[in-house]
């Protein structure tokens, strides 16, 4: 089990106590608009109004399983903020010690749906000057910050802005007393103007306890491959998760102090899914692991979880799906490696009533 980090008489700029929470995620949500028809962005006549964020995401996904969450932002004073903070709360996400900032916007953005016989996706963002942009070590409460048994951060929030990478700088070095630190490397190359200062998220992954990394991320932003290449290039993180899409993923676990060796690795296959959308499904895997990992499974099953979880979010056209419940999660992460790989999931798998059915029964698709 993960305990949780010594904060003992921690209290708010308020004097108020700061509540110790399962999860404390840090980082910007936007809102999103989905389009109500398939094609291009230029000729969508209309959107539905969701949100995203990688970090929220997390926080939300797992506060709807029961955990205890915490997401702290900055979000503008306009109508889109007031619906990104009633939505997350909505969740069961604590999102009191979010600021609202006068002077900038909440950022949002556009997308298409994948359209699978053209392979074609848009995304559209207007997130520059927004006020997630402008947050900083000084401007945030550093009692909700680290009153976590584990801080999430990603990568994203490094490429908003100067301020946000000094935020990230300041979060991952490694201090006695600091929640365990988890930290998705979450690579989007429209985020960083020159590819080479992508390399900054080796730096930052450097200094966290748990990184999250996909196999084609560490390729383009490091031009490294595979889980050995990348755990080569990462020695301090006591555990490395490394997504390899469809193939499955892989953990590694450190012996010993920083830098020390780690074991040759835990690989679970990826789940056969019907795909609705792919959006949100990394930061359910994020998600479903942590779970697993607050309840002190193992390796195997806390991949399990995150494949399970990712399910949910791939089998949903939004950012953000309900996840299966943890009897239902912990029933299909028992099944013996066979029943495991026959698994079939479809939209609405999270939703079967799945009481009595046997463990090794596959779950069919809807």
């Amino acid at each position: 089990m993960i305990q949780p980090p010594d904060v003992s008489g921690t209290t708010g700029p308020d004097g108020t106590p700061v509540p110790v929470v399962d999860v404390v995620c840090l980082g910007e949500s936007m809102v999103t608009f989905l389009p109500r028809l398939p094609g291009r962005l230029a000729d969508v006549p209309s959107f539905d109004r969701a949100i995203g964020g990688a970090e929220s995401n997390v926080a939300c996904t797992l506060a709807r399983t029961g955990h205890t969450t915490r997401w702290i932002s900055r979000v503008g004073t306009d109508g889109f903020g007031d619906h990104l903070l009633a939505a997350i709360a909505d969740c069961g996400v604590d999102v009191t010690h979010v600021r609202r900032d006068p002077l900038r916007p909440t950022g949002v953005y556009f997308r298409t749906a994948g359209d699978r016989a053209t392979d074609t996706h848009e995304v559209a963002y207007y997130r520059a000057g927004s006020a997630a942009s402008a947050m900083t070590a000084d401007g945030l409460d550093q009692a909700a910050l680290r009153a976590g048994r584990i801080l999430h951060l990603s990568g994203i929030t490094a490429a908003l802005s100067a301020d946000c990478l000094g935020l990230l700088r300041e979060l991952t070095a490694r201090r006695p007393g600091r929640p365990l630190l988890s930290f998705d490397v979450n690579y989007r190359p429209g985020l960083w103007r020159d590819p080479a200062q992508a390399r900054v998220l080796l730096d930052l992954a450097r200094g966290a306890d748990l990184v999250f990394v996909g196999d084609d991320e560490a390729r383009d932003a490091w031009g490294l491959h595979g889980p050995r290449a990348i755990s080569r290039a990462l020695p301090e993180p006591q555990l490395l998760v490394v997504k390899q899409g469809r193939a499955g993923a892989t953990v590694l676990r450190r012996t010993g102090e920083p830098g020390g060796h780690r074991n040759d690795g835990t690989f679970v296959p990826a789940l056969n899914v019907d795909l609705v959308a792919a959006t949100g499904a990394g930061d359910a895997f994020a998600a479903g692991f942590l779970s697993a990992a607050l309840r002190g499974l193992a390796d195997r099953d806390r991949l399990r979880h995150g494949h399970l979880w990712a399910a949910a979010a791939l089998t949903v056209p939004g950012d953000l799906a309900t996840p299966p419940s943890r009897p239902h999660a912990d029933r299909l992460a028992a099944l013996d490696d066979t029943a495991w790989e026959r698994l079939h999931l479809g939209p609405g798998w999270t939703d079967a009533d799945v009481s009595g059915r046997r463990a090794d029964e596959e779950v069919p698709t809807q």
